[in-house]
């Protein structure tokens, strides 16, 4: 009989490898529950060893390309630390706007160019679709880091993550998304990575300009999952197990006098959290504005900044997987 692993999310010894060496990350509808299950695993892995020796061999060798054609602090250096705790290295292009880019290069020879120097790709860029085009025209793997609203799915993957590791479980959850819900493409790539699990209830609170967008609500509701929209919290506040809440994002506005319509439309302060459960949790894919008070950081359902850590496992899992060492 197969012995009982100490990793939750291998319930018994089969840590069977999904075939992603070598695969691109492009988007959370290319991943099943059993695929979930082996990430989260090799996550789980990778925690243990951060936390035992800081630093391994594991990519040694390997080189990451760093391509940010939009501003990131956490995303773009969670891949970096990952790519280094592994052993690998890293070639950083941040600043696009110095590169050959600002030239006039295509997107596709610079991935093409960069697939002569690093194994693989992570890419962010301000347009829907750009992360697959760059996984159509490169040579190896391509992660997407974020594609313009389009979907960001390594945070969604990070952000399932830190629900299980906080709570223990990812079925039969009341999932509340709080604030710019139209523009944000976490909540987008959360919403149809949470269908793959049971039992879930999502909620959407946010201004009308800034509500969840149709096809995802559609997409959502096709797999049978409830859903309902709501303009305050107040209501599902103390129904809710995890409370994900969303910057309104000035960069995503045309119009400045729009924006400061709404960019304090929704504040979570010690005060406004009374009525919420004791067990639950608070999250932020970050950098945050006014929309969490700084007065609630210390509260033990605030797993903002757990969340930002665990992306660094889940990220080390990603890199370790496509590079065929996991």
């Amino acid at each position: 009989m197969p012995t009982k692993s100490k990793n939750p999310y291998l319930p018994f010894g089969d840590q069977q490898n999904a075939p992603w060496y070598g695969k691109d990350i492009l988007s959370v509808k290319q991943f099943s529950r059993p695929d979930l299950n082996y990430i989260f695993a090799v996550a789980h892995e990778m925690r243990i060893m951060v936390e035992r020796v800081g630093t391994f061999d594991l990519l040694k060798g390997k080189i990451l390309a760093n391509l940010f054609y939009e501003p990131s602090t956490r995303t773009s250096s969670s891949f970096m630390s990952a790519m280094q705790r592994l052993g690998g290295a890293v070639i950083p292009i941040s600043e696009v706007k110095y590169s050959s880019v600002a030239k006039g290069e295509s997107l596709p020879d610079t991935v093409r160019t960069l697939g002569c120097y690093a194994d693989v790709i992570v890419i962010r860029h301000p347009e829907v679709g750009s992360a697959a085009l760059a996984a159509k025209h490169a040579r190896k793997p391509v992660i997407n880091a974020g594609d313009g609203v389009g979907e960001h799915p390594t945070q969604a993957l990070l952000d399932t993550f830190t629900i299980h590791e906080e709570l223990g479980r990812l079925d039969n959850l009341n999932v509340t998304m709080l604030g710019d819900l139209r523009y944000g493409r976490t909540v987008h790539s959360l919403a149809r990575l949470l269908t793959r699990f049971k039992g879930i209830k999502m909620n959407y609170v946010s201004p009308e300009a800034l509500r969840m967008p149709r096809e995802v609500i559609e997409e959502v509701a096709a797999k049978g999952y409830p859903q309902s929209e709501h303009a305050t919290l107040e209501k599902i506040l103390p129904e809710t197990d995890v409370l994900y809440v969303t910057r309104v994002q000035r960069e995503r506005f045309e119009d400045p006098a729009e924006y400061e319509k709404v960019k304090s439309a929704y504040v979570i302060t010690p005060e406004v959290m009374k009525p919420a459960k004791a067990e639950m949790i608070v999250m932020h894919p970050l950098p945050r504005v006014t929309e969490i008070s700084m007065d609630f950081d210390d509260d033990p359902r605030a797993a903002y900044f757990r969340q930002m850590e665990y992306g660094l496992y889940v990220r080390m899992a990603l890199l370790a997987m496509v590079l065929g060492k996991a």
